[in-house]
């Protein structure tokens, strides 16, 4: 009897590390919600095995296996993309050296100080451990590198994909054009646009770092977490950058 508590006691283990394992790899693409319904009906599929409900449970048999088939001829693109992915560091990984990120921050800080003072907006985002593959996938893609002069072209009037944000992780700018989930907090004051209504929606879902030029004010803000940071100077962005990269890993 105590063999078959512990041996229950280690599959309930192997299945929960599977299932969170499997959640993980998906977080951030369109296949998640389909996959929590998954999950949702595994969890009644071993309840009704245990309550020795045949009939229903023979239903469950069939579905869980026509699912698990469908999401893999549905989402194949987001299977590949995710596998793809496995073993790359987010653009932040632990051990990114500080002149790494003085590096990207001194190009990302350049264009933006350019834009702000020919009085063009733009919204960047930068990711830090949650993905932010689901918002990669409404842009278009770029994978180029992190440069001064291709932000500044990306968000001139003139460019289609100015009215967008983009999206930087891996080291590189992955999208342009993308959008990002609009904050409906009362808080927020009106003369804030789009722009920043949409960093802080961003934030509060994910923890990007997200970096906010207003073509009507010429400043440039930070926001992270819900919280606005409103006109910083480089250095300020630089120590904020760095602040909270050190308060996030230093939770690991």
């Amino acid at each position: 009897m105590e063999f078959l508590n512990w041996q229950m006691i280690l599959e309930i283990l192997i299945l929960w590390f599977i299932i969170y394992s499997i959640i993980l790899f998906f977080y951030g693409t369109r296949a998640i919600q389909v996959l929590r319904g998954i999950v949702l009906i595994m969890f009644a599929f071993f309840v009704f095995q245990k309550l020795n409900l045949q009939v229903v449970d023979w239903i469950f048999t069939k579905l869980f296996a026509i699912s698990v088939i469908a999401i893999l001829i549905i989402f194949h693109p987001e299977i590949r993309h995710g596998l793809a992915r496995l073993g790359q560091q987010h653009l932040f990984g632990a051990t990114l050296r500080d002149e790494d990120v003085d590096s990207m921050l001194d190009q990302v800080m350049t264009a933006c100080e350019n834009l702000a003072r020919n009085k063009y907006g733009a919204l960047i985002a930068l990711e830090i451990k949650d993905p932010l593959a689901n918002y990669v996938e409404k842009g278009i893609t770029i994978d180029g590198k992190i440069s001064a002069e291709l932000i500044e072209s990306i968000f001139t009037p003139k460019s289609i994909l100015h009215d967008g944000g983009i999206i930087i992780q891996h080291g590189k700018i992955s999208a342009a054009g993308c959008i990002f989930p609009l904050s409906e907090s009362s808080n927020l004051n009106r003369i804030f646009g789009t722009r920043h209504r949409a960093a802080i929606g961003l934030s509060e879902e994910t923890d990007a770092i997200i970096i906010v030029v207003s073509e009507e004010r010429n400043d440039i803000s930070l926001v992270y977490n819900g919280k606005m940071h409103k006109d910083l100077s480089r250095e300020s962005i630089f120590t904020l950058v760095k602040e909270i990269l050190k308060q996030k890993y230093a939770q690991d």
